[in-house]
């Protein structure tokens, strides 16, 4: 069992919350959603402290979280209005801006699909492993017998292979629109 310093928690939360905040605050533009996922991060590093050791950097490990956090509140907030759209369109004949913001969010769906399979096998193995099955990097690790370390080059090469292909498109913006400015 790891033994804890009294106030160490206190001291990483001071060093690291005001970065983080910012680093969600440029993905989401949303004060509030920033501030709930700063605190998610923190609650998520709390419940995996005793893992910590495995991590060669705490850093990237605490960011690696705070992106996760961010794009599984991004992907709720897809579903969520997936879903009141869906219930709209029961209710009432689909307006035009709605199949224009339907049409975009499939095609951006559909860009990011391409992209992600135009990743090497491991980085998109690994991507999905993240991504979809919510697997820890240590958790990848022992899975795909390769060290943590290999599985963090992996992500940090998939996502900035992903963020490019997609940001050259611009419907980035266009789903961040459709989630915080138009929901």
């Amino acid at each position: 069992m790891v033994k804890y310093k009294p106030g160490a928690f206190d001291s990483i939360y001071k060093r690291y919350s005001v970065r983080i905040y910012s680093f969600v605050l440029g993905i989401i533009k949303s004060k509030d959603d920033a501030e709930d996922i700063v605190q998610e991060v923190f609650i998520k590093l709390w419940d995996k402290r005793d893992n910590l050791k495995d991590h060669l950097s705490f850093k990237s490990f605490l960011f690696t979280i705070a992106y996760n956090t961010t794009i599984d509140m991004i992907r709720k907030r897809v579903k969520e209005r997936d879903f009141v759209v869906m219930v709209k369109s029961k209710q009432l004949p689909l307006a035009i801006d709605s199949d224009n913001l339907e049409l975009e969010y499939q095609e951006l769906k559909e860009k990011l699909d391409k992209t992600i399979n135009k990743l090497p096998e491991r980085q998109k193995q690994v991507y999905t492993l993240s991504r979809n099955e919510e697997l820890t990097y240590l958790e990848i690790a022992n899975k795909m017998g390769i060290s943590v370390n290999t599985v963090e080059n992996h992500m940090v090469k998939a996502l900035k292979f992903i963020r490019t292909n997609i940001k050259s498109t611009g419907y980035l913006s266009a789903l961040f629109y459709a989630l915080f400015i138009n929901y």
